[in-house]
């Protein structure tokens, strides 16, 4: 094993590569692949490292940084970047250009290339995707063989593919995405019991918002953040709304879980604590994180290059939105008998989305319709991969999707039963432009297993 130690940004994954490769070019790029003698396989390229699954990891093989992050063209409805760009970066660039994504996605570190052939979750405003990759209109690779591709909405099959290679095809080092003129958008929650949301449900997707929501199993409480482009909207922007959401959400409330998870030994004081936080989260949500006019890429967060006791991790699984109300019910049953079972919750509110349906990309989690997820989050506190191993169980039980990016612990089984003969299809596309499996890692070596 080699002495190389690389880890994802939350810290739980672990990469032992034998060749680290910052890339600034693309000649970068080339001349690992041409050169497998000093670059041994497998050969994956990372971003930021922010996934939660092990895709980004190459034991005993090459590790490439994606250094390239340039802004290289920003048109009237196109924005053209270096694979290495990171979203936050780009969406405050469109806006003085008084442009903006059309996802604007939580996780701002999000990388371009990691964008374009891989998962994401927002929630989908109404005739719209949910997906970044969605949007995603061309790449530039660096094939296996060295030779250079691009593939753009001109060959909507491959593309499709391309979308959800996850760096198994080729290296991505440029793309192109579809932007839209900047709008004002609304913003406000809403708090449900259990029963009410189930039963408003109906009404609730009728109302055409992009809906997003914080689950609170132990509470019996769902808040839902509703949000809807507001173009009428008059006065100054709201820019304290979403700094304050993204401030609680993404740095005091997990360091806040962290802390407590350290220092209160008794798991009833402690999740009394926890919980009387997340009411007083509900209450600024419900007060302070609503207005009619806000900016879209306000919502994205900018978190910390390396992580910090501020950090925390998530996984996903996606529904078919006919039956999330039973499953939904099911999940908060599920997390009270485990707690009670093996004495284990998560330390942080869980969260889901409602995502239109989207084919952009072959392995899509809502491919087959329109879903609603729900995606624990914790601080990683003890017993947490447990908890996932039944949590992945419970899901696939229930024809979840994972997301092969930002679910941990997927089985060849669970891909498998998932995403059946496209997985099949993929692995046909992959084989075609990585025959000696250059960029085939031990965890996609394995979700492919019953196709290779």
């Amino acid at each position: 094993m080699s002495d190389l130690t690389v880890t994802n940004w939350f810290g739980d994954l672990v990469s032992h590569p034998q060749v680290i490769v910052d890339a600034n070019s693309v000649d970068d790029i080339v001349k690992i692949f041409k050169n497998p003698g000093q670059y041994p396989s497998p050969v994956r390229a990372v971003g930021s490292n922010h996934s939660t699954a092990p895709c980004g990891v190459a034991d005993g093989g090459t590790l490439i940084r994606m250094k390239m992050n340039r802004i290289l063209n920003i048109g009237a409805d196109t924005l053209t970047v270096e694979a290495g760009a990171i979203h936050i970066d780009m969406a405050q660039e469109l806006e003085k250009h008084n442009l903006q994504f059309y996802v604007n996605t939580e996780i701002g570190r999000l990388s371009a290339g990691s964008a374009a052939c891989a998962g994401t979750k927002d929630g989908s405003f109404p005739g719209e995707y949910g997906q970044v990759g969605s949007y995603v209109t061309g790449v530039k690779m660096v094939l296996p063989s060295g030779d250079l591709l691009t593939v753009t909405d001109e060959q909507p099959e491959l593309m499709q593919k391309v979308r959800s290679s996850y760096g198994t095809f080729g290296i991505i080092y440029e793309v192109t995405y579809k932007i839209r003129p900047l709008l004002p958008m609304h913003v406000h929650h809403k708090t449900y019991k259990l029963a009410e949301f189930v039963s408003a449900l109906p009404e609730l997707k009728a109302l055409n918002y992009s809906m997003m929501y914080y689950i609170f199993p132990f509470d019996d409480l769902i808040t839902v953040e509703f949000r809807k482009y507001n173009p009428g909207a008059k006065g100054d922007p709201n820019r304290t709304a979403w700094a304050l959401r993204n401030y609680i959400w993404g740095t005091s409330g997990p360091k806040f879980g962290h802390d407590i998870e350290q220092t209160v030994s008794v798991p009833s004081i402690r999740y009394g604590i926890i919980d009387s936080f997340n009411a007083a989260w509900r209450f600024k949500l419900e007060n302070i994180v609503s207005s009619d006019y806000t900016i879209p890429g306000d919502q994205i967060i900018r978190y910390p290059e390396v992580s910090d006791d501020s950090r925390y991790t998530f996984s996903l699984f996606a529904f078919d939105e006919r039956q999330y109300s039973q499953t939904i019910t099911e999940f908060f049953q599920f997390c009270r008998d485990y707690y009670n079972q093996h004495g284990y919750r998560c330390n942080l509110l869980d969260v889901g989305y409602r995502i239109a349906q989207d084919q952009k990309a072959l392995l899509s989690y809502s491919f087959d319709g329109p879903v609603m997820t729900i995606d624990p989050v914790s601080t990683g506190n003890p017993g947490w991969k447990e908890f996932l191993g039944a949590y992945n169980q419970f899901c696939s039980d229930r024809n979840g999707k994972p997301l092969l990016n930002q679910t941990f612990g997927v089985t060849p089984e669970m891909a498998k039963k998932a995403f059946g003969k496209r997985l099949a299809e993929f692995e046909e596309t992959r084989k075609a432009y990585d025959p000696g499996n250059r960029l085939l890692n031990n965890y996609f070596r394995s979700v492919l297993s019953g196709y290779i």
